[in-house]
């Protein structure tokens, strides 16, 4: 963990800012505009951005994968721009929290995913990458988006030791934790062999 030096006061009002950034259901907005439906009606109903590559349209898929992934990078570099280290991990905490639970849609909202990796990648870029890497490896390799997700998100604490980061491997636990946990569904589809591929609607 870093060194808490920014006031309560402040880490709340990071806390916050994080949660509202993360809580934009980009997904849910671009299907939207892009007259690509209702995203809660396609698929898993999720707002991520593997339900929304089942919109048949890359693009939006593109799209929401970045501006998921940048919620949470933003969140980590303007805390720590203006606060410190203790207020980018917890902005970056509550912007993936805010994605997974948005106030907006009755708290149901994604996995987490992209917006994990956007924000492993600001607050520690060799961990972040070395988590984009293992996500895209085991997801060519399985064929399964959620299978990648969940190799990124459980080798992260890992990551973090290997790569120096130490003062990053609880909130990269904490972060994977919430992962395994929000894909609870899918852990028991791949058990029995129904998970669908990538790209299958």
């Amino acid at each position: 963990m870093p060194v808490f030096e920014t006031s309560a006061a402040l880490l709340l009002l990071w806390a916050v800012i994080g949660y509202g950034l993360g809580s934009i259901p980009f997904g849910l907005l671009l299907t939207r505009v892009m007259g690509l439906g209702n995203l809660r009606d396609i698929g898993s109903g999720n707002i991520g951005t593997t339900n929304v590559l089942r919109t048949g349209s890359k693009k939006a898929a593109a799209l929401t994968l970045l501006l998921d992934g940048g919620k949470g990078a933003v969140a980590v570099l303007i805390a720590r721009t203006f606060a410190g280290d203790d207020a980018a991990q917890l902005a970056g905490l509550m912007a993936f929290v805010g994605h997974c639970f948005p106030v907006w849609l009755g708290f149901k909202g994604g996995k987490g995913v992209a917006t994990f990796l956007g924000l492993m990648l600001a607050l520690a870029w060799p961990v972040g990458i070395a988590c984009c890497a293992t996500w895209l490896s085991t997801a060519a390799v399985s064929r399964i988006s959620s299978m990648g997700a969940l190799g990124a998100a459980l080798s992260a604490p890992v990551w973090a030791v290997l790569l120096g980061y130490a003062d990053a491997v609880l909130l990269a636990a904490a972060l994977a934790t919430i992962v395994v946990w929000r894909h609870s569904a899918n852990i028991t589809r791949i058990r029995a062999g129904t998970e669908p591929k990538i790209g299958q609607k």
